[in-house]
């Protein structure tokens, strides 16, 4: 592993300042580092477009980020909360189970302690060319996707183009679901983006993952507080039935009124090179008797996918995941 200078922030402020002061070098800010650090640095995943950090601020010292609060309205979770954390609060789980369960489906029980919120909604893709040190692909600076002629049996089916990695995030794929929001910091001041607006697809700029800039970090997620009786639903498929990212998952958070949709979300994550929102779904759905409609509705998805050589079985998966994790979720 490269050489590299830490330092430590205790306050939001400290940490915009450490990125302006190190501006022309290149910075990166750090979690329970167990992709930055663990991952890239250590297997030198690298390119043109993608240098090795030189500094690495420290975020999981700042206490203001390691927080949650909930109050009528919302609830707010800090960067570096631990995925444990979200797991373990009682009132999470009562409130956001969605959240609690793809929290608790996020790696081991080691990783889930030390790697935080933060950095599982920011991590980089897991794709095996981008991750190897031979392969010089569009999303470190190249310019070729070897995914497209090479082996693609876990990559994109919705959204690629350039590149077709699939977004790893399993807490993701149920914020999108809750409809939250990513408060950000940086050097420009703060702002706040839905997770609607969060991610970035190769299509718009192939080198990122989402809309943080190179003097930007997430502070905070803010999930509003969904509408009394609230149907929650979480399926994740695996590879292998141990520690693994997902083949595909699938998260709802919808409402019903006597057995029919009245408004919500169905997202997915394995399919896309960013969390993806099934709108196809939800408008099949709205307004209409879930029992009756809900094998034509999970087969919508099917209008949207473009599977590649190798991982046409991903469009079954996700239109059989669909239908079971939205009919489960209703109590049937």
């Amino acid at each position: 592993m490269r050489g590299f200078e830490l330092y430590d922030a205790g306050t939001v402020k400290e940490a915009v300042d450490l990125l302006q002061k190190h501006g022309s070098r290149t910075v990166k800010v750090l979690g329970g580092g167990s992709d930055l650090v663990g991952g890239v640095m250590k297997d030198w995943v690298q390119g043109k477009g993608m240098p090795l950090p030189e500094v690495l601020i420290d975020l999981t010292t700042i206490k203001d980020l390691a927080t949650i609060k909930l109050d009528g309205g919302s609830t707010t979770i800090g960067a570096v909360v631990t995925l444990q954390e979200i797991v373990d609060n009682d009132e999470l789980k009562k409130r956001l189970p969605l959240l609690t369960q793809a929290a608790e489906s996020v790696a081991s029980p080691l990783i889930r302690n030390f790697g935080t919120l933060g950095g599982n909604v920011n991590q980089r893709p897991r794709c095996w060319f981008f991750r190897g040190e031979d392969f010089n692909c569009y999303k470190k600076g190249g310019d070729f996707c070897y995914a497209v002629t090479g082996d693609n049996r876990y990559h994109a089916i919705i959204g690629g183009e350039l590149c077709y990695i699939v977004h790893p995030s399993d807490t993701s794929v149920a914020l999108l679901a809750l409809n939250a929001k990513a408060k950000i910091a940086g050097v420009g001041g703060d702002r706040d983006v839905a997770f609607d607006n969060y991610f970035i697809g190769p299509r718009e700029d192939v080198l990122r993952e989402n809309v943080l800039k190179p003097n930007e970090f997430m502070t905070h997620v803010e999930i509003p507080n969904p509408a009394s009786g609230t149907k929650f639903g979480w399926t994740k498929l695996k590879d292998r039935q141990v520690y693994d990212f997902a083949l595909i998952s699938v998260a709802a958070a919808f409402t019903v009124d006597g057995g029919t949709w009245k408004d919500g979300r169905v997202t997915l994550g394995g399919v896309a090179p960013v969390p993806y929102r099934a709108k196809v779904v939800e408008d099949a759905l709205k307004g209409k008797n879930i029992k009756d409609t809900i094998k034509t509705a999970a087969a919508q998805i099917r209008t949207v996918a473009r599977p590649m050589s190798v991982n046409a079985y991903k469009v079954d998966l996700a239109q059989g995941l669909i239908e079971r994790t939205i009919m489960e979720a209703l109590g049937n």
